[in-house]
C-alpha cells in the first residue's frame, strides 16, 4: 500500500489555517471537521503500512515514513486537545 509522505505537511498547513484570524473564510467547525479527518486518514494509513511492512509487504522506509506521519497527527492533535482545555479554563476563571 502506497503512503502519501505529505499528509504531515497538509495536516501543519491545516492547523495553521485554523490559527490564523484571517485564514480561510470558510466555518471553524468545517475546518475542524476537515482537520479530525485528515487525523483519522493518517492514523489509517499509518496503520495499514505498519501491518504491510510486518507481513513483509512495504520496506522499512515507508514504515518508517508512516509511523513519523502518525506521530505529528498525534502531536497535533493533543496540542489541539490541550488548548481547547485551557480556552474551558480560561472561560470558568471569568467573573459572571
Amino acid at each position: 500500500m502506497q503512503t502519501n509522505p505529505h499528509i504531515a505537511s497538509q495536516l501543519y498547513t491545516n492547523a495553521q489555517n485554523i490559527a490564523q484570524p484571517d485564514g480561510p473564510q470558510s466555518s471553524g467547525s468545517s475546518l475542524f471537521a476537515e482537520m479530525a479527518n485528515d487525523f483519522m486518514a493518517t492514523m489509517q494509513a499509518g496503520e495499514a503500512t505498519a501491518i504491510a511492512g510486518m507481513t513483509g509487504k512495504a520496506d522499512a522506509q515507508t514504515v518508517v515514513e508512516a509511523l513519523v506521519a502518525s506521530e505529528i497527527a498525534i502531536q497535533t492533535a493533543v496540542s489541539v486537545r490541550d488548548r481547547v482545555v485551557e480556552a474551558y479554563q480560561e472561560i470558568l476563571r471569568m467573573p459572571v
